[in-house]
């Protein structure tokens, strides 16, 4: 039988942290971090990868805490009024392999009691890239419509991010996909339920969604002239 990627201890112990945000808090358990957090999404990453290079091989599965697919529990607290130490959340990326060079799309997990979900695309890009996107959706309108309005993308994902108010300068104001070039963000998330979660075979449903929002992502990938 497929053991269960995460257990409930990881949602309790994010829910303590929550209520215990401190850094004498964190180091006095660090030994629950590490058992319960730090290792099973490590190995999550390791095992996960077989099914990332089935949806893509462009993509990568790192499973190292620093420089890899799991966020720092650290959070930056320099330019932030909440001057909480640490995140009481996981986040899990999967980047593109060219992710240094381009503002790629990526697959995004997040662990956080009540607030869990899966994502893909690309969030909060720069302008160039955003352009590079719009353009890609004039130049070929059917191609994201069929990539954007997929029946297997809308049953798992529904599309977020902020949008303009107006149409971004320099487009047609009534073109028919004007609503999408308005976009500042390109991506789709689905909620996860957290008893889903700490089942056996996570890792599996998971892979089955995004493979269901691949086209999505491929589209994202060809207007950033990136393999996918």
């Amino acid at each position: 039988m497929t053991r269960a990627s995460f257990s409930p201890e990881l949602f309790t112990y994010l829910k303590d942290l929550k209520r215990n945000n401190r850094r004498e808090w964190f180091l006095a358990n660090k030994g629950r971090y590490e058992e319960e957090v730090k290792g099973p999404a490590l190995r999550f990453i390791a095992d996960f990868e077989p099914h990332l290079r089935k949806i893509s091989p462009e993509f990568l599965a790192i499973p190292r805490a620093v420089g890899g697919s799991l966020f720092r529990i650290q959070r930056d607290v320099r330019f932030s009024k909440d001057k909480s130490p640490y995140k009481t959340h996981v986040g899990i990326r999967f980047l593109h392999r060219d992710a240094k060079n381009v503002h790629a799309p990526i697959f995004y997990l997040h662990l956080e009691p009540g607030g869990s979900f899966a994502a893909l695309g690309v969030w909060h890009p720069e302008p160039a890239t955003l352009e590079q996107i719009r353009q890609a959706i004039v130049e070929g309108p059917g191609a994201y419509r069929r990539a954007a309005e997929s029946a297997r993308l809308r049953k798992r994902f529904e599309m977020l991010g902020d949008s303009l108010q107006r149409p971004p300068r320099g487009y047609d104001p009534e073109h028919p996909l004007i609503e999408e070039l308005k976009r500042k963000d390109f991506v789709a998330s689905r909620r996860l339920d957290e008893k889903d979660i700490v089942r056996a075979g996570f890792d599996r449903r998971l892979a089955e969604a995004w493979r269901d929002g691949a086209g999505y992502v491929r589209f994202l990938c060809r207007a950033l002239d990136v393999p996918f």
